[in-house]
């Protein structure tokens, strides 16, 4: 699993092209957000991320400052202040998207069609279980369960890797 995690992490900063090692984490993640919900105000981006409101402020200051997302008046109160992704922050974001999905067509190259469904299933099920281990604590499992699964009742499962 360690592994695995620092190769992600590696994978993350990677791409392929002039685009390698261009964006940093916590700007993919805000931009992809603002990308896929919209323009939305601080709290609503910090909550959706699960993170703490000043948490997103410090993260989008520089994207403002680089012109990737925009500040601007919400429509019904001009007080609010909205965050939308610019022009420039949709091709931005389009530029390290793409060079991602090279790396992974590159990575996964030699792979089957069904070899890269069944990865990406499991992936997307693997990081379900993390998001809901997260959200709150996991349900104890019964012994009972554990005895059908090929473990001794009463037993603990042997610690992941």
């Amino acid at each position: 699993m360690a592994v695995f995690a620092r190769r992600a992490e590696q994978t993350r900063l990677g791409g392929v092209g002039q685009v390698r090692n261009s964006m940093d984490r916590a700007a993919y993640l805000l931009l992809n957000r603002l990308d896929l919900e919209g323009p939305m105000g601080v709290k609503a981006l910090a909550a959706g991320m699960g993170i703490d409101s000043s948490t997103v402020t410090r993260q989008v200051a520089p994207l403002v400052d680089t012109g990737l997302v925009k500040r601007t008046s919400h429509p019904e109160d001009g007080r609010a202040v909205v965050l939308e992704l610019s022009v420039r922050g949709l091709n931005r974001l389009e530029e390290v998207r793409s060079s991602r999905r090279e790396l992974m067509s590159q990575v996964t190259d030699g792979w089957t069609e069904e070899e890269r469904e069944s990865f990406c299933t499991l992936l997307t099920r693997f990081n379900s279980a993390l998001s809901a281990r997260q959200s709150g604590p996991a349900p104890a499992e019964p012994a009972a369960n554990r005895a059908t699964a090929g473990e001794p009742a009463g037993t603990e499962p042997p610690p992941a890797s």
